[in-house]
């Protein structure tokens, strides 16, 4: 049998730990963070853009991009049916970037960087240019100054292709110098409005999700290519 003194040293400790959990548990406001940080996106992803897009008013569809009722307008609906993960906007930043990435990397003579971005036949004609003005022993410079325009001048589907051109509008120095370091075409210390058209395709019923650059015209730079 427990004596008076040893039960009250156990009503003295099991007033001391309800009192401990009950100023642990009255900390818990439910706003704790987990011990990692969640991030959930702030609405439900939807399973497919194109409800949402077909769900847009006709003339809203492409605003900015194409006039409703142009030619235009009708390819981008031709190609988003066809592939209702294409994002017009999204396609326009992406060849903004790889309109630079390619005059820049054509002039540093990058065959690699050049390879992963443009179609094997591009590829080539690219790669016919640089070797060229290798032979000749001349260097190229390009620094871009600003892309002004990215305007889709055309858009269709052929067959499982989908093909998008797009005129550019920039600012750039570029300048051509021969063995002795002269420049013998641009201006390295002059800026130059450039003005292209760029044709990108990509077959939709592939899993790769980039476009490749398989034509290019040029209305105004010193050696562009134009295919």
């Amino acid at each position: 049998m427990f004596d008076i003194f040893t039960i009250i040293i156990f009503l003295a400790l099991a007033v001391f730990i309800f009192l401990r959990l009950r100023s642990v548990l009255a900390q818990r406001t439910g706003r704790e963070r987990p011990p990692y940080e969640v991030t959930l996106p702030s609405r439900p992803a939807k399973a497919s853009p194109h409800p949402a897009k077909a769900s847009q008013p006709p003339g809203d569809r492409w605003k900015g991009i194409a006039e409703s009722g142009s030619p235009v307008a009708a390819g981008l609906d031709e190609i988003a049916t066809a592939d209702p993960s294409f994002d017009a906007k999204h396609f326009i930043t992406g060849a903004r970037t790889a309109y630079e990435m390619i005059v820049t990397s054509f002039a540093e003579g990058d065959r690699r960087q050049l390879r992963s971005l443009l179609s094997r036949e591009a590829y080539n004609r690219f790669d016919a240019a640089i070797t060229e003005r290798e032979g000749r022993g001349e260097t190229a410079e390009t620094r871009f100054v600003s892309i002004d325009g990215s305007t889709v001048t055309a858009a269709e589907l052929r067959g499982r292709t989908a093909q998008i051109t797009v005129r550019f509008v920039s600012k750039l120095f570029s300048a051509t110098r021969d063995r002795s370091g002269t420049v013998i075409d641009g201006n390295a210390e002059k800026v130059t409005d450039n003005r292209e058209e760029w044709t990108f395709a990509r077959n939709i019923s592939s899993r790769d999700p980039n476009w490749k650059i398989v034509a290019t015209a040029a209305e105004q730079r010193g050696r562009c290519l134009s295919a």
